[in-house]
């Protein structure tokens, strides 16, 4: 990905024999959707006159009709590498917009923006750098998914324990392939699972590479015979996955979260904004923990987070300070995890750092593991928890709107009820497919 201009989409298209150009978006749960569009159509397309009916939509319930047009963001356009490389395929992220021209608010990328250009507007650009977790699992005989694995590698193992390490080595590929800049990959702590970080970026560019992301993982693992999840919590015994975001405020080419009068410690901006995580974290645990499977990864004992608390060394803290010093200085969240829409979860995780810098919200006193004496709130346990929390905040209704707001609980109370009534074996056959 990178910038482009119409004339250089136009030219790369012709130049690189791209027959078909898929135009993306997410539903409010971040599934992508596309339509493909040939390239004797782009034109159109670049004009923003394809059109698509939301009534079919998770989330797209609209008062003024159903449909769409959808506008190409240029510096998405990327070539597919895993498909045909005669006739190639390309795709680019779409914003939504209805027929007179105004945008669809609902959508997630939408929100985000909102977000950014609200933050932007108050001199802040904000740079993020996920932390995106996964598992690789075999498939049954009809292809189907399962979560049997057969390694038992650990935290940083290779070959042969790492018997994932080959598809690893693709995912990285493929991605830098799409103009995405990889900084690591590498095994995680459970049998089966893996980590791939990219560089730390823009918040709205980094949501749609985290978009790609999950998409290319899951191809090329199928290419390899196995299936990737993004589940937060497969297996009972193992750690979960989860997606830990470090975020930094840059403000007049400084990075807000740095004192200015004692370099290499936190700034006052930099407490407020964890203290408005922290503040926040239970209304909007619904965003970034958005499964009833999430919050049996938020449990102690797996390198969870389960405390409202920040530290520099305590893996249930919800909030972490990573080592690095200087212009690099960065706050870790840690609740996330890469089931939720990025678009949404970046966008109340920014609007609740922001928040508090606004109200000099100060967080409490660090938690580290040499002083435990005082007892923490929780993030809640449960999805019904969550729904409650969500349900009950002006706040959130204030960041993502109040008609996504009614529409997301309802599919989370729905969701909730099916889970209810048929517990595990629904859920492992409900989150495989779909993450």
């Amino acid at each position: 990905m990178g910038n482009y201009t119409r004339e250089e989409i136009l030219q790369m298209v012709e130049e690189e024999d791209v027959e078909f150009i898929r135009l993306q978006f997410t539903d409010m749960f971040g599934a992508i959707k596309n339509i493909a569009v040939t390239a004797r159509e782009l034109p159109r397309a670049l004009d923003n006159r394809c059109m698509i009916n939301g009534e079919q939509i998770a989330g797209m319930d609209m008062e003024k009709g159903s449909d769409l047009y959808l506008s190409p963001i240029l510096d998405t356009f990327a070539i597919l590498p895993w498909r045909p490389q005669q006739g190639k395929v390309a795709r680019m992220i779409c914003d939504l917009y209805f027929p007179d021209g105004t945008p669809y608010k609902n959508s997630p990328r939408y929100i985000l923006e909102n977000v950014a250009g609200k933050a932007q507007e108050e001199g802040y650009t904000c740079y993020i750098d996920p932390e995106c977790e996964f598992f690789l699992f075999h498939t049954d005989d009809n292809g189907n998914p399962t979560t049997v694995t057969h390694e038992q590698a650990g935290y940083l193992d290779i070959s042969p324990l790492d018997l994932g390490e080959n598809a690893r080595r693709d995912m990285v590929l493929t991605l830098e392939d799409m103009g995405m800049e990889v900084e690591s990959s590498h095994h995680e702590a459970a049998p089966a699972q893996h980590e791939i970080d990219f560089r730390y970026g823009e918040i709205r560019k980094t949501a749609d590479c985290i978009t790609t992301f999950k998409m290319a993982v899951r191809i090329v693992a199928k290419r390899h015979g196995l299936h990737a999840t993004f589940m937060p919590k497969p297996k009972t015994e193992a750690n979960g996955s989860g997606m830990h975001i470090q975020f930094s405020l840059i403000k007049n080419g400084e990075n807000v979260f740095e004192c200015a009068d004692r370099p290499g410690e936190l700034s006052e901006d930099a407490y407020y904004f964890i203290g408005g995580l922290l503040a926040h974290s239970k209304e909007m645990a619904l965003i970034t923990n958005p499964l009833v499977n999430s919050y049996k990864r938020l449990v102690p004992g797996y390198d969870a987070p389960t405390e409202l608390t920040w530290t520099e060394n305590n893996q249930n803290s919800l909030v972490r300070i990573p080592v690095t010093r200087g212009e690099g200085i960065r706050v870790e969240l840690r609740s996330p995890d890469a089931s939720a829409n990025p678009y949404v979860v970046l966008a109340v995780c920014l609007a609740a750092g922001l928040d508090g810098i606004k109200n000099k919200i100060t967080p409490t006193k660090s938690s580290n593991l040499a002083a435990q004496d005082q007892q923490a709130e929780h993030l809640p346990e449960t999805l019904k928890e969550a729904i409650d929390y969500f349900e009950s905040s002006s706040w959130v209704k204030e960041v993502l709107g109040e008609e996504f707001c009614r529409q997301y609980v309802a599919a989370k109370k729905n969701e909730w009820l099916r889970y209810t009534r048929q517990v595990t074996d629904w859920e492992i056959a409900e989150y495989l497919y779909r993450l």
